[in-house]
């Protein structure tokens, strides 16, 4: 073997490119992968049937009538393109920081942190339009009428956060039974109206079918723009659909689970959402409802059945609690996320022995108690005003995603990573157009004016705030990347 150095006539042999180093997210360490099959399904469904369907429906319902179920169709398919941008992802690289941690590979240390705080600021703020649904559902008893909304708020949130904080898997357990109760009430209601509409069985004397829509001023009673400026509000009732991204990272074999879990929301989106609107429509004169009662329940006091409505109610207030349970646990993962890398405070990432960050969770709750103030000093405008909040935290998170996952894609053409068997299909085209859309909704939450604008107006405090917080953390990020180097 020569020995002999090359000159430089002779060129070296061209190196094999290297091989690109798996990120790793410290945050992911400690977890249990106590999550099973059953839990996932029932997380995805969970989070795709919400509050926003069970209470808010009737309000909108009420605004802008049958053609609300275009609203939701509409919605649903971004929320869905969302979802499944993030379970690319997901089986590209499980995580429990989800898209923080996504964010954190892709865009760096600021998109981490961006991403991680517009994410806190939807859940803290449903957080608060959760326990105010609680509340205003109890009050349809007569046990409780008479129950200052507050107290009954602050009780919702220390079953549900005491609940959360004993392990994952019994996380999974209370999020996999409140999905079935949402799941078979849901059922239930569509099988009693598709009964009604067939046997033409009067309700409240009206007579179930097309003719509450045509003669009561068709599917755009008030035209077009109502139906437009109800869509922040619809984006929120898709809020939990990237919880199950978020699960992912405590799940065993979530390239076998995740597909499943993510592509039957599509339908689920299009059976219980649109399906259920439709129903609703067709069963009373959209004048009826309103946004005080869920119109699930209002349906069944209109048909007179002893005991139906309550027992509505009970599957709404599940519905609500099984919404605070997703936001503390989700909330609680990312919050660790960011902390170990020194873009949240030190104690959200404390976890305790059952594998939980309990610091993340009793953070989010804290601003559920400000809630709890909330229902003190304005019972009546709570919901509301917390949910155009928090529907700029969701527009932020899903805009976050789909970056994530734009840049992800461009990687692989660069061939730095490569994608799975499991894709976004039309990228980068579907990122483009989802981020438009999210754009879109700001433009129409401001055309609304009110409460939507007084929102949009707030955007700059909260960048300004998003900066503030930054120079604030940014030396621990520094330190604490380093401290991981070395």
């Amino acid at each position: 073997m020569s020995d002999r150095t090359p000159t430089a006539a002779e060129p070296l042999a061209p190196r094999a490119p290297a091989t690109p180093t798996p990120h790793v997210d410290a945050g992911d360490a400690g977890y249990r992968k106590d999550l099973k099959s059953r839990h996932v399904n029932m997380i995805a469904i969970g989070g795709a049937i919400g509050t926003g369907l069970f209470l808010g429906a009737g309000g909108r319902m009420a605004n802008a009538g049958p053609s609300l179920f275009i609203a939701y169709a509409v919605c649903g398919l971004f929320a869905f393109l969302v979802v499944r941008a993030l379970g690319e992802l997901v089986l590209y690289r499980p995580s429990s920081g989800a898209f923080v941690s996504y964010a954190r590979e892709f865009m760096g240390e600021k998109g981490a942190y961006t991403a991680g705080w517009l994410y806190f600021l939807n859940w803290s703020t449903t957080a608060i339009a959760d326990i105010t649904a609680a509340a205003t559902y109890a009050h349809f008893w007569a046990m409780f009428s008479s129950v200052p909304q507050w107290i009954l708020a602050l009780v919702a949130l220390t079953v549900v956060l005491t609940a959360n904080l004993i392990s994952v898997k019994y996380f999974g357990e209370m999020e996999f039974w409140f999905a079935i109760v949402k799941v078979a009430a849901l059922v239930a209601f569509m099988l009693v109206g598709i009964f009604l509409i067939v046997t033409q069985h009067q309700v409240d004397g009206h007579t179930p079918g097309l003719a509450n829509i045509t003669d009561n001023g068709g599917i755009f009673p008030k035209g077009v723009m109502p139906m437009l400026l109800l869509v922040q509000g619809v984006v929120f009732a898709y809020a939990s659909v990237e919880l199950c991204g978020v699960a992912a990272g405590e799940t065993e074999s979530p390239e076998k689970i995740m597909p499943k879990a993510i592509n039957s929301i599509m339908w689920r989106v299009g059976l219980f959402y649109v399906g259920s609107v439709v129903l609703l429509a067709m069963l009373l004169p959209y004048t009826v409802y309103s946004g005080d009662q869920s119109p699930f329940v209002t349906v069944f006091n209109k048909l007179g059945i002893p005991g139906a409505a309550g027992v509505m109610n009970l599957v709404v207030l599940t519905a609500a609690l099984s919404s605070l349970n997703s936001g503390l646990y989700s909330t609680g993962r990312i919050l660790r996320s960011m902390s170990v890398s020194g873009s949240a405070p030190k104690f959200t990432g404390v976890m305790n022995r059952g594998g939980v960050p309990y610091g993340g969770i009793l953070l989010t709750a804290g601003f559920g108690v400000l809630g709890v103030v909330l229902n003190y000093v304005m019972p009546g405008e709570a919901f509301e005003l917390v949910l155009n909040i928090a529907s700029i935290g969701i527009l932020g998170t899903w805009g976050m995603i789909m970056i994530c996952s734009l840049l992800f894609w461009r990687r692989s053409k660069d061939g730095r990573v490569t994608r799975p068997g499991y894709q976004l299909p039309w990228a980068p085209y579907t990122q483009i157009v989802t981020l438009a859309f999210l754009v879109t909704v700001v433009v129409l939450m401001w055309l609304d004016g009110g409460v939507g604008r007084t929102t949009v107006a707030c955007l700059p405090l909260i960048a300004a705030a998003l900066v503030g917080g930054w120079f604030l953390v940014r030396r621990r990020v520094d330190a604490t990347a380093a401290a991981r180097r070395d």
